[in-house]
């Protein structure tokens, strides 16, 4: 529950919503440790030194129980003399006594300032677990509230405020419970940025998808500040964010395949042959790179591995003299309409129909989040919204010669309008600055 208001709304009809919900959830629930939270500065205030102890800090523990124990029922003589000749009624020593002259001997027994008090363990800060279990409510005085977000947005596009904007302080807390440094975060509907802005600030990897127009009127601008190390606002300070790192600003692919009027799926009129090729190579596993002089080595996976990418239906006699152009010390994967012929007759070719090809791989009709996101490529960005940083190309997967699978199912890229921006690959800086 996070209390995201700190007042209450006067038109309100019947009550003024206070809270709302975080839903967590985990692959698996019986596996899943969360991170620690941070313990807070009124947890720590606690901790006292009236003695001077050399240790720091520290904190007195109550040393009675309500459980009985063997060893719990003893009287105890303070240092200034007074007797105890029991524990508190009702109650037991939690130690026994040789173990409390063996802490009051380590000078971890409080007697009080007159040395008379019923003794107490002290516990010191030092010694505590710097963390806390995470807890269902989260106040707003620990994670930000809808104001408190509102001016984080005024601040980054005074012009154009986003409406519906989270405080960082709040996204802060999701990431340091659910990641650590380098993690990858995915927010798919990245709204004005928030995510990915924290996920850098705090060194994870991010990818961020944003259908909407404020993918670039405000998305982009507001991780250029986080880049430049221009943003003070949200958790720059808690972060010790100084700048640093990049991102890459991609438009992702209309679908390769669209229906005719008969209802067959055919490829789709945007792609010409080159862009209908790369996208193939992409899909395949192969590096999309056309030779000037051999028509069919348009994509290439390993040095006697090719792929040929043709929108014609082929012949026996083409199957034929391709065979014979790749050679036995060759393989060729052929992407085409159709073909005649018994194409399973040639060791060096396989021949695969394109809607099919592409049909294997893509997920139509998907509602959930089990689409597999590939990696991105290292090119130049696109309509200059990139900060680039210094990635190398994903090296393509090994092949051997050995006949494909007629039918793979393997997923890839996810073919659908839309615009996706992606941290890029970078080593974090000493500013904890993100890739």
């Amino acid at each position: 529950i996070w209390r995201k208001n700190y007042s209450p709304k006067s038109s309100a009809r019947h009550f003024s919503v206070d809270h709302d919900y975080v839903l967590v959830y985990a692959k698996s629930q019986a596996s899943w440790v969360p991170n620690p939270m941070l313990r807070s500065t009124e947890q720590d205030r606690i901790y006292k030194n009236p003695d001077n102890d050399p240790r720091g800090r520290w904190r007195p523990s109550d040393l009675s129980a309500r459980n009985s124990y063997s060893l719990g029922l003893y009287g105890i003589t303070t240092p200034s003399g007074r007797e105890i000749p029991a524990p508190p009624n009702g109650r037991f020593w939690s130690i026994s006594k040789a173990k409390l002259e063996e802490l009051d001997l380590d000078r971890r027994i409080w007697w009080g300032k007159r040395g008379d008090s019923i003794p107490s363990l002290k516990r010191f800060l030092s010694e505590v677990i710097q963390g806390r279990v995470p807890q269902t409510y989260w106040p707003y005085e620990e994670v930000g509230h809808t104001q408190d977000a509102k001016k984080e947005a005024v601040g980054l596009s005074p012009n154009d405020v986003f409406g519906t904007p989270k405080p960082e302080a709040l996204m802060k807390r999701i990431l340091q419970i659910a990641t650590n440094p380098g993690n990858l975060v995915f927010d798919s509907f990245l709204g004005s940025g928030t995510t990915a802005a924290v996920a850098h600030k705090m060194g994870r990897r991010w990818i961020g998808i944003e259908l909407g127009d404020h993918a670039v009127t405000h998305c982009v601008p507001r991780l250029r500040k986080v880049i430049d190390g221009t943003d003070a606002g949200g958790v720059t300070e808690q972060t010790h964010w100084k700048g640093g790192g990049g991102f890459r600003f991609c438009r992702v692919a209309p679908s390769l395949l669209e229906r005719d009027h008969w209802g067959n799926w055919v490829v789709s009129r945007e792609f010409n042959a080159a862009m209908l090729a790369e996208a193939l190579c992409k899909l395949e596993g192969f590096r999309y790179s056309p030779s000037p002089e051999v028509y069919w080595q348009q994509g290439q996976s390993t040095e006697r591995d090719f792929l040929y990418v043709t929108t014609q239906t082929l012949d026996a006699t083409q199957l034929d003299w391709l065979s014979h152009e790749v050679g036995a010390d060759r393989s060729l994967l052929v992407l085409c309409r159709a073909w005649l012929g018994n194409a399973e007759a040639y060791a060096n070719l396989t021949c695969k129909k394109i809607p099919n090809a592409v049909l294997g791989r893509c997920e139509f009709g998907k509602d959930d989040y089990s689409l597999h996101i590939a990696s991105l490529p290292a090119s130049a960005s696109t309509d200059g919204d990139a900060a680039q940083g210094n990635a190398a190309p994903p090296a393509p997967a090994p092949r051997t010669r050995a006949r494909r699978p007629r039918n793979s199912a393997a997923q890839t890229d996810l073919l659908a309008d839309g615009d996706l921006g992606a941290s890029d690959n970078a080593n974090d800086d000493a500013n904890g600055g993100a890739a």
